[in-house]
């Protein structure tokens, strides 16, 4: 069977592209089509794969200032040339789900959220870019006239996936489309739950507004707790200069320093809406409670007196309360991992691998060949 892999670009590493090197590793004949990829921060798995890139990699400045060629990137998305494949799955929050498929390729769309910038967040994605007047007033054209082209391209999909329930709900809710939930993949075996815990909080990730570190910081300020942060991003910067002493930024960390770090913690503060919430899992992993902001993914993962405890209002104030009441002792590690293995690698490629053996089934079979027999037989016993 000759597969193909559709991502929308590699340029960090998150959780869409662990979805990928989950995929990959299941496909490792598979090419991997992107619209652009930066080698200087390419995943390290990712370089022995056999990426094809759009004609968007070639232009000039595109790696740094992707953002400049929004209106070229349905085109680009449309030029990969998939003729020949059996199989394609596309990984996506963005515009890998409208490849253009011959009629007998099976096409399945991993969605990790219908595109943030078009639909939910629109307005605060244009007030946050950093740029002038001009290219601001001549955005809101160009994102409508996409968002027209991504609902169009939803429909080119011949299966759904979604990597959480609330994901599953925006689908329907933009595309209109069904979704069957397997959630992505959270490298469990690479944490191990610690004999004793430190005094500190931890936090961390990529350091953009949207994750809302500043109010988390806010708080600690107030309440004069430990709190350590990983991770680096653009507001780094503005961060350290609202931090009080008692807050240490650790920038980029290895993945041992991070398991460490997870594993001693008292807790750690997720005060981001997150599609899904890796980093919340790998808390749990490690065996340690997670105290979360009570919207998005974080209700599917964040259970109340078993994995850690919520927060309702999205602000210094409710975080500071919710830290002040916290109890580590009515914690479980070892209950708490558990739960987290749900969410396994291991877990992830099995269920692809059973929807898209069912899904290669169905679509072997012909749905159109089926609806043809049902009324060729209604004709003849009428």
């Amino acid at each position: 069977m000759k597969v193909a892999l559709i991502h929308d670009y590699l340029s960090q590493d998150g959780g869409a592209e662990r979805v990928l090197k989950a995929l990959q590793e299941l496909y490792p004949e598979a090419p991997i089509f992107v619209l652009f990829y930066n080698k200087d921060k390419l995943p390290e798995f990712f370089f022995k794969s056999e990426i094809k890139p759009s004609f968007i990699h070639y232009i000039p400045f595109a790696k740094n200032y992707y953002r400049l060629y929004l209106p070229l990137m349905p085109l680009a998305t449309e030029h990969y040339n998939l003729k020949g494949f059996d199989l394609v799955i596309s990984s996506t929050s963005a515009f890998a789900k409208g490849v253009l498929t011959d009629s007998d390729t099976l096409h399945i769309s991993y969605c990790h959220t219908p595109t943030r910038y078009l639909w939910t967040d629109t307005h605060s994605y244009i007030e946050d870019l950093n740029c002038n007047w001009l290219i601001k007033l001549i955005l809101p054209p160009i994102i409508s006239k996409l968002r027209m082209w991504d609902r169009m391209s939803a429909e080119r999909a011949d299966y759904f996936l979604a990597n959480s329930e609330n994901v599953r709900r925006r689908i329907q809710k933009f595309y209109h489309r069904d979704a069957e939930v397997i959630y992505p993949p959270v490298e469990i075996e690479k944490f191990k739950v610690a004999g004793k815990i430190g005094n500190y909080f931890l936090t961390g990730g990529r350091l953009v507004p949207y994750k809302k570190f500043d109010i988390t910081i806010r708080a600690f300020n107030r309440l004069g707790l430990p709190l350590k942060i990983f991770g680096i991003g653009p507001e780094e910067e503005k961060m350290k200069e609202l931090a009080g002493p008692n807050i240490e930024f650790l920038g980029g960390v290895s993945d041992e320093e991070k398991a460490d770090l997870y594993a001693k913690a008292i807790a750690f503060i997720h005060p981001q809406v997150e599609d899904f919430g890796i980093t919340a899992v790998e808390s749990m992993a490690a065996g340690r409670p997670v105290i979360a902001f009570g919207q998005g993914g974080a209700l599917e993962t964040v259970i109340p007196n078993l994995t850690g405890a919520l927060f309702f209002e999205q602000n210094w104030e409710a975080i500071f309360d919710a830290v002040l009441n916290f109890a580590p002792e009515k914690f479980e590690p070892l209950k708490i991992r558990e739960f987290a293995e749900r969410f396994s690698a291991e877990s992830f490629k099995q269920k692809i691998t059973e929807q898209v053996s069912g899904r290669l089934e169905d679509f072997k079979k012909g749905w159109h060949q089926e609806a043809w027999h049902q009324e060729a037989l209604t004709f003849l016993t009428k």
